[in-house]
């Protein structure tokens, strides 16, 4: 999770490419490969990494339309936008080195063509 993520907040200036792990060449078979049981995301880059003590929560919508993001703070505290942060962080000035520009509420985007048969056709009665 954690080398993901740090994966993932430098994207754009350091895309990643197989061949930057040891002992991985880009002709290794995939650790997963896609297929219909599983509902596949797209995730966006340069999302910051979570800060310490904070946990990243993504939610998939019951329709799988969307997720929805949120973060379970140090306290257990459950923040769902950056106005809650900001207001979390003002009521907890121990916490040091955070900012709100450290949170993203930024989900990825659900595949279409992963989401379940059965879920497609509750959606189009």
């Amino acid at each position: 999770e954690e080398e993901y993520e740090d994966i993932r907040s430098k994207l754009l200036e350091e895309p990643f490419t197989c061949n930057k792990k040891p002992n991985v060449s880009c002709n290794d078979p995939a650790d997963i490969e896609k297929d219909p049981t599983r509902t596949w995301v797209i995730d966006k880059p340069n999302i910051p990494k979570t800060p310490p003590g904070f946990k990243r929560k993504l939610v998939l919508r019951r329709d799988f339309s969307k997720l929805d993001a949120h973060y379970v703070t140090p306290t257990g505290k459950k923040v769902r936008s950056s106005t809650e942060v900001s207001k979390y962080l003002e009521e907890n000035p121990d916490i040091k080195g955070v900012a709100v520009s450290d949170f993203s509420f930024t989900v990825p985007k659900v595949v279409e063509e992963t989401i379940p048969k059965d879920v497609i056709e509750r959606s189009e009665e």
